[in-house]
């Protein structure tokens, strides 16, 4: 496995092209939706030999995945060995409508995944001593987060246990409340907390208003929302105040299509863990062109490796770069993802302007004096659909609010976005309802426009 990621880039490579054939040959024998594509642009896939070749193929957009999805699920003849064909499992991702979309697991991408999540745990140190608690909520559909966990203890042999937090869906008495996860922890004295930010977040503060030893943690892995330096290290902070010497945040980057990133060290850039599984490019998302590395453009992945769901030249939907030298703290070889990670879908133009929504999200967790926060873009008059565009925050304090805190707040946002918002400051629990929600909705757009796409 080790030696995967530490070849040299042309020995990766190599690796590379060979299984990118095999793919594309499989495409041509049983996937729906790149037979047709091909067909259709009269592209010719034998000749294509390495992963440098790819960039003559389209674009795979992420509204095409969306709307046929099935299309995208490779059906392979009988003759071919059963654990290439048969479904072990269909996880969901979110979609453009309220049915998530499905993504199509083997028994030979299961095992391909146990595979890359043991590569993970090597490359950011989770060990089979570790003692991991998984915090994501059962869902309506089997999502990705919830269901991986399992397999990541599994591939290294520690322990998992499921909390089982969020709210309920369903007549059956599953879910737990927050005190009753935080029980849960101190019970079985998990290491590492598995799960999204702000939920981690608000676990560890009521763990310190009771006053629960949650000393035995001492890795927090990271997924599902953005996060800024800043709420890392409250989440740091508070492990800091419950004993923990030296806590870790395992910032995972990754989807349901990809599977998981992994850092090498606390704040770093991301490492393909199998790069013998999967190809990324960075492009222009709109010509298609592959860009040089180093230089920030549209992540694009190709599977290499699959027998369900499979993906060619693939638009993840962020804005990274990537970087194929040695890793200067580990020495890995495989190409690591660099940030910051903006996600395209995520640009919203207010005012006139396009900005950021992650960097507004940093600005205000980097206030100390700030419990929790919502922000609403809407329309100054909500009787008239074509009134001026407002932002408003939304704001619970540690303490008593107060005109200090408020014009703070609007300093902070305008330094950030160049918009001066309307503060509402809230009571406890207005904004993140912990029993009915797993993470806190930081941002929402309610203006009413026939143009909504373009903000």
């Amino acid at each position: 496995m080790d030696s995967v990621q530490n070849l040299s880039l042309l020995g990766i490579e190599k690796i590379q092209g060979e299984k990118l054939q095999h793919m594309l040959k499989l495409c041509q024998l049983g996937h729906k939706f790149y037979q047709k594509l091909w067909k259709k642009k009269g592209f010719n896939v034998e000749n294509i030999s390495n992963v440098h070749e790819l960039e003559s193929l389209p674009l795979t957009q992420k509204q095409d995945l969306m709307c046929t999805p099935n299309d995208f699920r490779l059906n392979l003849p009988l003759d071919y060995p059963l654990h290439e064909r048969a479904l072990w499992e269909v996880l969901y991702t979110t979609g453009s409508t309220a049915d998530p979309v499905p993504i199509f697991n083997t028994t030979y991408d299961y095992h391909a995944y146990l595979y890359q999540s043991k590569a993970v745990a090597e490359i950011s140190g989770i060990y089979e001593s570790d003692i991991i608690a998984n915090l994501f909520p059962l869902t309506p559909a089997p999502m990705g987060a919830f269901v991986r966990s399992a397999g990541n203890a599994y591939a290294i042999g520690s322990k998992i246990f499921a909390a089982l937090p969020g709210g309920a869906f369903s007549p059956f008495d599953l879910q737990n409340s927050l005190d009753q996860v935080v029980s849960r922890i101190e019970k079985h004295r998990a290491s590492i907390l598995w799960g999204v930010p702000s939920y981690i977040r608000r676990l560890l503060l009521r763990a310190l208003e009771l006053s629960v030893n949650l000393s035995s943690i001492r890795m927090c892995a990271i997924t599902g929302e953005a996060t800024s330096v800043a709420l890392r290290e409250d989440i740091r902070r508070c492990l800091r105040d419950m004993g923990v010497k030296n806590p870790l945040i395992f910032n995972r980057y990754g989807s349901t299509e990809l599977g998981a990133f992994a850092q090498c060290r606390e704040e770093g850039d991301w490492h393909n863990p199998t790069p013998d599984l999967q190809y990324h490019e960075i492009v222009d998302p709109v010509t298609g062109q592959r860009l040089s590395d180093g230089e920030r453009g549209a992540l694009a992945v190709t599977h290499l490796d699959r027998r369900g769901t499979v993906l060619i030249r693939f638009l993840v939907g962020d804005i990274v770069s990537i970087d194929r030298s040695p890793c200067p703290h580990c020495g890995r070889t495989s190409e690591r993802i660099v940030g910051p990670v903006v996600r395209t879908k995520d640009l919203v133009k207010v005012k006139g302007m396009l900005i950021n929504p992650d960097v507004l999200l940093s600005a205000l967790q980097s206030l100390a004096f700030i419990a929790e926060f919502q922000i609403v873009i809407q329309n100054e008059n909500k009787q008239d659909t074509l009134s001026m565009d407002e932002m408003l925050i939304r704001v619970e304090l540690k303490s008593e609010c107060n005109i200090d805190s408020s014009n703070k707040i609007k300093e902070q946002v305008n330094r950030a976005v160049n918009i001066t918002p309307r503060i509402e400051f809230v009571n406890r629990g207005e904004i993140y309802r912990v029993g009915e929600q797993i993470k806190a909705v930081r941002f929402i757009d309610n203006r009413v426009t026939s143009d909504r796409s373009v903000r």
